[in-house]
């Protein structure tokens, strides 16, 4: 069945025609697949009154080099459309500085975990890169509010998946779409910036 998961996303991005629609198309037939769905019923996954939940989209380093600035959101809140995080912050600055994929199987156990979803600490994450030109330029996430969620094999799928990603964001003109949508985002006031002061 991942083959088959991998193959579909990798058609899916393949025939996407904007950059946005790269990253949700690609990451839709994973999004529903991976990590373990059963996770949330361990006792101790969840704080009491919690349900799980995941989220997904990509991380792309803003042309100012301060930040890096979400896209291709599923899951996280409306106003966090556009989350705009410090270059070097927590697990995504490390991603982008190793330009290796991460795998955070419990963020409770992890000390350089940052909160950045407005509504909750994902327990669970797996970062895989976007890269070209030799650099990190962006990366995939996914994250579930479940600690113990997602395990390796979850993380070699997204791996599997980025260069694909990055390969047709550049082929729909991500970098110059996304250069205009983070300054427009600045301007209007729908830049989220979060983790900065």
């Amino acid at each position: 069945m991942t083959l088959a998961v991998i193959r579909a996303a990798a058609n899916a991005a393949n025939a996407a025609e904007t950059p946005e629609q790269v990253i949700r198309a690609a990451l839709a037939p994973v999004f529903p697949r991976l990590g373990d769905r059963q996770a949330h019923l361990i006792p101790g996954a969840l704080e009491s009154g919690q349900v799980q939940f995941f989220v997904c989209g990509a991380f792309f380093v803003t042309p100012d080099g301060r930040r890096q600035m979400l896209t291709g959101a599923t899951g996280f809140p409306p106003e966090q459309e556009r989350l705009c995080i410090p270059i070097d912050g927590g697990d995504p600055g490390q991603v982008i500085a190793t330009a290796a994929p991460l795998l955070i199987a419990d963020t409770r156990a992890h000390q350089r975990f940052r909160q950045y979803l407005k509504t909750a600490r994902m327990g669970s994450a797996i970062y895989a890169p976007l890269i070209w030109d030799g650099r990190a330029r962006g990366l995939i996430i996914m994250a579930a509010l479940a600690g113990g969620t997602f395990g390796q094999a979850d993380l070699d799928v997204l791996a599997t998946l980025a260069p694909v990603v990055a390969a047709n964001w550049r082929r729909t003109g991500g970098p110059d779409w996304h250069a205009q949508e983070y300054t427009a985002a600045l301007r209007e006031g729908r830049a989220f910036i979060a983790g900065e002061g």
